[in-house]
């Protein structure tokens, strides 16, 4: 069998395109954060690459861009 691999994003990317996003929406960190539903260092941390965003919050920063 042959099984494709999931797409996944590098996490330098990641960090980037978050960092983007928040810039685009014109929004802090923290309001970033409070428009998700977490803490200021959560988002953070998503930018300076230490962690991603669960799937959960992808959703959530879908729901704020659309």
């Amino acid at each position: 069998m042959n099984f494709k691999k999931p797409l996944a994003i590098k996490q330098p990317e990641v960090s980037k395109f978050i960092r983007e996003l928040r810039l685009i929406t014109g929004l802090t960190q923290e309001q970033f954060a409070a428009a998700l539903g977490v803490t200021f260092p959560t988002v953070n941390r998503w930018e300076n690459g230490r962690n991603q965003p669960s799937p959960i919050a992808i959703k959530q920063i879908e729901k704020l861009l659309f």
